[in-house]
């Protein structure tokens, strides 16, 4: 009876142990209690070539998803699916992208703040409140917003907007990749590892590439 109890109590230790880190590892649902908010985030900024792109999600209060988190921490199968959840289950969602002539143009930084205003436009229900990922924001239409860094580890529809923004991305790059092979856009989706710059060097630069970033660690290799 004593091992048989000892049994029991060990399992209710470790079953509470594992209940309280897997509640611990779940987003929050909102920042605030009473507020319609719309998480914001977007993906691409380092990126040597294609857009900027973002999204804006809002939520249902006190959603909850055992899967969603930032998608950098997700496989590819993992965001494909949370892509069909988020978009069903959110109360407004929108991607928007800022093409790579309007980055040159007018920066990166200003290209993502302009990304996510333009996903808020389009939200067919309008937010009371902004949560952004990350510590930098340009205000939107007097809105209230809160910086949030790791916000898309933190909160759950700053998570569903890099979701969104990222799928959204990574399927336009891997079309783009039919039509320009050789830059390991399929993989790579633009960013500067070694095979994106050894196809810059071998075949130059395309029409979708960041000509304002350093493309390879000198330019006097390109123009």
């Amino acid at each position: 009876l004593m091992i048989k109890n000892s049994v029991i109590s060990w399992r209710e230790q470790n079953y509470s142990f594992y209940e309280n880190k897997y509640l611990a590892c779940m987003l929050k649902s909102a920042y605030t209690i009473d507020l319609v908010e719309a998480g914001c985030d977007e993906v691409g900024r380092g990126c040597l070539a294609g857009p900027v792109v973002a999204a804006a999600v809002i939520l249902p209060k006190h959603y909850q998803h055992e899967l969603l988190n930032d998608s950098k921490q997700l496989s590819k199968e993992e965001r494909q699916q949370l892509q069909y959840d988020i978009k069903k289950d959110a109360l407004a969602w929108a991607i928007s992208e800022v093409d790579n002539h309007e980055i040159d143009k007018i920066n990166i930084l200003k290209a993502s703040f302009k990304a996510m205003h333009l996903a808020l436009d389009q939200l067919t229900v309008k937010p009371d409140m902004i949560l952004v990922d990350g510590n930098r924001f340009q205000p939107y239409k007097e809105l209230p917003f809160e910086c949030i860094i790791k916000g898309d580890a933190t909160y759950l529809s700053i998570a569903a907007a890099s979701v969104l923004a990222k799928v959204h991305r990574d399927e336009l790059m891997a079309t783009l990749a039919q039509a320009y092979p050789g830059y390991g856009w399929e993989t790579n989706v633009g960013y500067p590892t070694d095979e994106h710059r050894d196809g810059i060097r071998a075949l130059g630069v395309t029409p979708y590439h960041r000509r304002s970033f350093q493309l390879l660690p000198s330019q006097l290799e390109l123009f």
